[in-house]
């Protein structure tokens, strides 16, 4: 089984590199007006109809500031593909056809928007949650466990601690290091079959954690099943419940990949996402505050850099085109949580990246961890006010997306002071001593025991 958690915990680590922007996705066809367009041949009728099969051929009728004028007198207009249908359907039927175009007006704030942005604050509430409530469960049990003599009892029934990843600075470190090399090969790579390789990946780990998730949930009503073992090669011991639960799960992830194309997939590509983003927040651990200011750090700088500084290496934003899928001929990878926009003419989607919902995330499971284990009231603690500044960093991060233009915005470049400096200011007494210290550091507190057991 441990083999399995190491597996999965590479694959969450891949995933997350791609720490992406809330954005737009559109599509439609290109309509051309003949009347002050030159005479050619092929083009006799009043307006040719050029469908768009790629999204990102919609860019190219854009000239770049820096581009030379080519004086080009061809009026262009997108239409949606739905339009476009229709006057074909209107030409066939007709050879006359008026069309009036008009401008509707985008609104300021469409609902998707708010949604989305719950989405990623209950996430992350459900994922501290359970991540400090086992935490606690295992620090019970462990003590229980060398109260009764640890040595009489089985390996296999210490459980709790074994499924823990903790992670260290260096790692946090080479996470910049590796999710850029793997940002920089899906730039690169960016196909339809490359992409059809990350449905299957996203698959995975979207069963993995939907499993771990229902398992969690069930268990609490099907005590017995979830605590019966059955050994299966590779796997290792495995419940019953899992048994059972596992054919939903994987048949849940292939009929999302089979029909994930459909208007409304999304809501199954949301539902696998925020199992995943769940279950590593659970598994995955910041052990102090030192370590998770290092991994936002380096995810606030690796942020910034892809978004805005690649533009001068590589001519284009890569952590933009990637997460479009410009050069994928679909809508884009499946490592978001994205919901329709709703009111907007022109269709689309707000859509969030795993990274700017886990990489805050994990330092804020590990406040209400600490909370828990230090006896801290909720207004008094971190984690209430961690929460709300995550909010607050998101929400301002909503806001410059629309001043911008719907210009992809790094979500970390807002997230980040927010959290991270409410950490800083709110600890600034007790960061060294507890926070930044060592063991010896906190033994005069009689919590800090069972925090260093959960810690190390």
């Amino acid at each position: 089984m441990d083999l399995v958690k190491l597996c999965f915990v590479i694959y969450v680590a891949a995933v997350i590199s791609l720490v992406c922007y809330p954005s737009s996705v559109m599509a439609g066809d290109i309509v051309h007006d003949d009347d002050s367009a030159p005479k050619k041949p092929g083009c006799e009728n009043d307006f040719v109809l050029k469908p768009v099969t790629s999204p990102a051929e919609l860019y190219k009728m854009v000239c770049e500031p820096n581009e030379t004028d080519l004086d080009i007198k061809i009026p262009a207009v997108m239409l949606p593909q739905d339009a476009g249908a229709s006057l074909e359907k209107m030409l066939l039927n007709s050879s006359s056809v008026s069309v009036q175009l008009y401008s509707p007006k985008r609104p300021l704030v469409d609902i998707a928007e708010v949604f989305l942005w719950l989405m990623a604050v209950v996430t992350i509430l459900c994922g501290s949650y359970w991540s400090a409530w086992s935490a606690r469960e295992a620090a019970i049990e462990h003590d229980k466990l060398l109260k009764d003599a640890v040595d009489e009892i089985p390996n296999d029934k210490v459980v709790g601690l074994s499924s823990i990843v903790d992670i260290n600075a260096t790692s946090a470190v080479l996470f910049v290091v590796v999710a850029s090399c793997f940002l920089v090969m899906l730039y690169e790579l960016m196909s339809y079959w490359f992409v059809e390789l990350l449905v299957v990946l996203f698959c995975i780990g979207g069963v993995e954690g939907l499993q771990t998730c229902l398992v969690a949930l069930l268990s609490r009503w099907f005590k017995h099943a979830g605590e019966s073992y059955i050994k299966i090669p590779f796997f290792g011991a495995l419940s019953y419940l899992t048994l059972a639960v596992s054919p939903f799960c994987i048949a849940f992830a292939v009929v999302w990949a089979v029909y994930r194309n459909v208007s409304f997939a999304w809501v199954g590509q949301d539902i696998l996402g925020i199992a995943l983003i769940i279950t590593v927040l659970q598994i995955v651990h910041v052990p102090n505050l030192k370590v998770g200011t290092v991994l936002l750090s380096c995810a606030f700088v690796y942020d910034i850099f892809w978004v805005f500084v690649s533009k001068k290496l590589f001519h284009e934003s890569v952590m933009i085109v990637v997460a479009r899928g410009d050069r994928s001929g679909e809508d884009g990878i499946p490592m978001l949580l994205k919901i329709p926009r709703m009111f907007d003419p022109w269709g689309g989607y707000s859509i969030i990246g795993f990274g700017d919902i886990l990489l805050p995330g994990l330092p804020i499971a590990f406040s209400l961890r600490y909370d828990w284990l230090a006896n801290k009231s909720l207004r008094a603690g971190y984690f209430l006010w961690a929460m709300i500044a995550y909010g607050l960093g998101l929400l301002i991060t909503y806001v410059a997306l629309n001043l911008m233009d719907g210009h992809g915005q790094p979500a970390l470049l807002y997230i980040v002071p927010f959290t991270l400096g409410t950490f800083l200011t709110l600890g600034r007494k007790e960061a060294i001593s507890t926070f930044y210290g060592h063991e010896e550091n906190q033994k005069d507190l009689a919590t800090m025991s069972i925090l260093n057991t959960i810690m190390n």
